[in-house]
């Protein structure tokens, strides 16, 4: 194998894209700039240009970049024993349940790691809880989501996609899955009602990677209402919406509703290690008996060990109130730049999950032309769905700070509409 540490200058942005491309699979289009080092809101290249980060690895990072309560617990850890599997107990899985439940208020929690995982453990729980306690017979099961849904790339979340990119090529695709409008009560209920065998309703309670789609007030608690009155599961996916993002601990908590399944990720780890979770109560989580659902490295201890920690960092820095007045000034001076800007079809969000949709087809470049000029400037952003730019930096960010970042969005897209 040729090697590159003794003869080859990896300094460079280049070389180390060059290198992503000659050996990785080209499942990614990163924008083209190389990461090297992260603080708190801030990122730096292998060449040490600094940029604020508005994307926070997809609001993994709520808690900023190297929070030094994190990473101190995650070396301490680290030191003692990282992994044991779920063959023996350690003595950081029961203490960290505990602290989960008491957080989130829930009976149990399952811990896995990538977010998928937990969506697949949601998906798994409503199944086992319709045959063996709503009583659907046996290979009936459906569940239902709402179009413009993300929840990962295995075969059953792209299952339940309705985007073209996600599913071409791959199917056949896993039955049990019904599939209606986002922000529609009347289609979800339309559905229950006419069938018996739908077990649970999976829904993001704003759409993330369709562009921040934020449903109209009463979505949630219509959902809840709905549900409980038909005997389905409602179910969170709170993966990006949850822990700080949108204002509250719980983009659910907006509406004051409690999901049956929650499903968490993410921020969860504080962005150092894959971490997720399913929480629910004991009717629903103990229809799983030993050995049939689990993960090598789902609840270990060096896992463990960073949630609390970075769940406590939300806590103790209040970040989903930062969030919630710090995405308010972001959404007015957007809103301002939008009556300037023929560019700005509209702004929208909560807290600091936001968007600005561009006055463009989705086919077009003008979104990206956009995020490369921010970056250019010193802001890292990036599109999605073509004409939709995804605003999202980490919790920890002050005033200061933000009025930096909205100046560079704003004299970007001045520039590019011709305003200046």
């Amino acid at each position: 194998m040729e090697s590159y540490t003794d003869t080859t200058d990896i300094s460079t942005s280049q070389h180390a894209m060059e290198l992503e491309y000659r050996y990785g699979a080209h499942n990614y289009k990163p924008m083209p700039v190389v990461i090297q080092r992260g603080e708190g809101v801030f990122l730096w290249d292998v060449e040490g240009r600094q940029y604020f980060d508005f994307l926070s690895a997809y609001s993994a990072v709520s808690q900023g970049h190297c929070h030094p309560k994190i990473v101190d617990a995650m070396v301490a850890q680290a030191r003692k024993l990282t992994l044991t599997s779920r063959a023996f107990y350690n003595d950081r899985l029961g203490e960290c349940e505990k602290f989960l439940c008491d957080y989130f208020g829930y009976d149990k929690v399952l811990m896995m790691n990538s977010g998928v995982e937990g969506g697949e453990t949601a998906l798994k729980l409503t199944r086992k809880w319709a045959y063996k306690v709503k009583g659907i017979e046996p290979g009936k099961a459906k569940t239902v989501y709402a179009a413009g849904n993300f929840w990962g790339r295995t075969l059953a979340a792209i299952s339940s996609s309705t985007d073209p990119s996600s599913t071409n090529d791959y199917g056949p695709f896993l039955p049990g899955y019904e599939i209606i409008p986002y922000n529609d009560l009347h289609a979800l209920e339309n559905l229950l009602k006419n069938d018996p065998n739908i077990a649970g309703f999976m829904v993001e309670p704003i759409q993330g990677e369709a562009g921040v789609v934020v449903p109209e007030e009463g979505y949630l608690k219509g959902v809840r209402d709905l549900c409980t009155q038909y005997n389905v599961l409602f179910i969170a996916d709170e993966v990006q919406t949850g822990i700080g993002r949108t204002g509250k601990r719980l983009a659910c908590d907006w509406e004051g509703v409690k999901p049956d399944i929650l499903v968490l990720g993410k921020a969860l780890s504080g962005g150092t290690m894959p971490v997720s979770a399913a929480f629910a109560d004991d009717e629903i989580m103990l229809t799983i008996a030993p050995g049939e659902h689990g993960s090598t490295y789902g609840g270990n201890p060096l896992a463990c060990a960073v949630t609390i920690a970075a769940l406590e960092v939300v806590q103790d820095e209040n970040l989903a109130e930062n969030a919630e007045q710090m995405g308010v000034i972001f959404r007015g001076r957007m809103q301002e730049l939008q009556k300037q800007c023929s560019l700005i079809e509209s702004v929208r969000g909560k807290g600091l999950l936001n968007a600005i949709v561009i006055n463009d087809s989705e086919d077009s470049s003008t979104a990206m032309d956009l995020c490369y000029k921010m970056m250019e400037k010193g802001l890292l952003c990036k599109p999605t769905h073509g004409n939709k730019i995804r605003f999202a930096p980490p919790l920890v960010i002050n005033e200061p700070q933000m009025d930096a970042a909205c100046r560079i969005i704003e004299e970007v897209f001045l520039e590019m509409n011709g305003n200046l």
